[in-house]
C-alpha cells in the first residue's frame, strides 16, 4: 500500500474537520439535544403531574357530589317534616275551630229552643187565659165544655 501526500493531507484535512466540528459544531449540537431532552422529560412531567391533578379533581368532585346529594336529601327530609308539621298544625287548628262553631251553634240552638219554649209558654198562657175568660162567660155544663175544650186544643 502506497502512502503518498494525498492521502496524509487528506487524513490531516479530516482530522482538522473532527477537530472543527468537536469544537464548534458538536457543543451547540449536544445544548440542542439536551434542551430537546429536557423540554421533553419536561413535557413528560407536566403531562403526569397534570394527571394526578386530574385524578384529584374527579376525587375530589365525588366527593363534593356527594356532600351535595346528602345535603340536598336534608334538605328535602326537612322540608318534608316542616310541611307535615304545617299540615297538622293547621288540622289541629281546623279542628279547634270547627268544635268552637260547633259549640256556638250549640249554644245559639239553645238559646232559640228556650226562647221558643218561651214564647210558646207565652202563648200557651194566652189562650189558656183567653179559654178560661170563655169557659167563666158562658154558662157551665159538660157539652159546651168539652166543645170549649175542643176548640182550643185545636187552637194549641
Amino acid at each position: 500500500m502506497d502512502i503518498n501526500a494525498s492521502l496524509i493531507v487528506q487524513m490531516l484535512v479530516f482530522v482538522v474537520f473532527i477537530g472543527l466540528t468537536m469544537k464548534f459544531i458538536w457543543p451547540p449540537l449536544t445544548k440542542a439535544l439536551e434542551a430537546r431532552r429536557k423540554n421533553i422529560a419536561d413535557g413528560l412531567a407536566a403531562a403526569e403531574e397534570g394527571r394526578k391533578e386530574l385524578e384529584l379533581a374527579e376525587i375530589k368532585s365525588k366527593e363534593q357530589l356527594t356532600e351535595a346529594k346528602t345535603q340536598a336529601a336534608h334538605i328535602i327530609e326537612q322540608a318534608n317534616q316542616r310541611a307535615n308539621h304545617i299540615v297538622e298544625e293547621a288540622k289541629n287548628k281546623a279542628r279547634e275551630e270547627g268544635a268552637h262553631l260547633i259549640q256556638l251553634a250549640k249554644n245559639e240552638i239553645e238559646q232559640e229552643y228556650n226562647a221558643a219554649k218561651t214564647e210558646l209558654l207565652k202563648q200557651i198562657s194566652t189562650i189558656a187565659v183567653a179559654g178560661a175568660q170563655k169557659i167563666l162567660q158562658r154558662e157551665v155544663d159538660k157539652a159546651s165544655n168539652d166543645r170549649l175544650v175542643d176548640e182550643l186544643v185545636s187552637e194549641i
